[in-house]
């Protein structure tokens, strides 16, 4: 029910980036695509808490332990609805803010490609930290905090995609979203019960 919060954070970024930056469309145009891949991080940020700790105070992870189900299915079944609910309004969302930004047509379609190869590994790193800080009492508030320095790289290759000299970063950005996507479930998986048994 929450999906709107990263698209409405994302597209406040691009509306108001223009106030801070003035109205040259150049410039607009010229920084708009790192605009665009900052505001993806930071609406990354704001599900954070809410992705593992509510279900496991509700004990909903206890009863599908006791059912037999896998945390690193569990695991996997959340990074995928998480995945889907954050990643699709994002992309939706996108062309309204490069128009916002003043971003072309081709500019936009690499913004496009990067959103798409960024996010798995932005929603797996989101479910390794809200797994990791689920039983510590008091670092709700931090959980989105850790997922920044962690994210860097992917912002980065991100980053590299709109620069046509860095032929090699969407191989570099899709390597990364996928080992991250790859070790998410078992890493998480561990931490839920971990925090399970707390």
């Amino acid at each position: 029910a929450s999906w709107w919060l990263p698209v409405a954070f994302f597209l406040l970024v691009a509306t108001l980036f223009p106030f801070a930056l003035g109205p040259d469309p150049v410039l607009l145009a010229r920084v708009g695509p790192g605009v665009m891949l900052v505001a993806l991080l930071l609406a990354a940020l704001l599900p954070v808490e809410r992705l593992i700790r509510p279900d496991l105070e509700a004990g909903i992870h206890d009863r599908l332990a006791l059912a037999g189900v896998a945390d690193e299915l569990v695991i996997a079944a959340k990074l995928v609805s998480h995945l889907i609910a954050f990643a699709v309004p994002l992309l939706i969302a996108a062309p309204l803010a490069a128009m916002l930004l003043n971003v072309s047509g081709a500019a936009l379609g690499i913004i496009l490609s990067a959103i798409l190869l960024t996010a798995p590994g932005l929603a797996a790193l989101a479910i390794l930290i809200a797994a990791l800080s689920a039983a510590q009492r008091g670092t709700s508030a931090l959980a989105g905090l850790m997922l920044l320095p962690l994210a860097i790289p992917l912002l980065i290759f991100a980053a590299g995609m709109t620069d046509p000299a860095a032929r090699g970063a969407p191989l570099f950005l899709a390597a990364a979203s996928l080992l991250l996507t790859a070790i998410t479930p078992f890493a998480a998986g561990a931490a839920l019960r971990a925090a399970r048994e707390r």
